[in-house]
């Protein structure tokens, strides 16, 4: 199973390539809105989550997205963004200005 974690800019191209393991056009991917860093790859958004804590990211910090490697689009849904205890207790991530700084973290890391 392809997972990286993306410290340093990508291109889209590099990300395609990840996501034709599971799903084609679509890599499954978290952020890291602390250390502003990314996981790609994995059937799962938890397969990406369980390296990304493994490397030192605490899991408040971190939030599931799809990533469309065609359009760029970015759908801020995951399982693992249901988070009473942080306000979140939808699939999507609700917070405005949260989705914001996942975005821009995320377009700095897939160019």
């Amino acid at each position: 199973m392809i997972i990286r974690i993306i410290e340093k800019p990508i291109t889209r191209t590099e990300a395609r390539e990840i996501a034709k393991e599971f799903y084609g056009n679509m890599v499954k991917g978290v952020v890291d809105v602390e250390r502003e860093i990314i996981a790609l790859g994995g059937e799962w958004h938890m397969d990406a989550n369980s390296l990304i804590i493994e490397s030192g990211s605490r899991q408040d910090t971190v939030w599931g997205f799809n990533f469309y490697t065609d359009d760029g689009r970015i759908a801020y849904t995951s399982l693992i963004n249901i988070r009473p205890a942080q306000n979140n207790r939808k699939i999507e991530v609700e917070d405005e200005m949260l989705k914001g700084k996942m975005e821009r973290i995320i377009r700095k890391l897939i160019v």
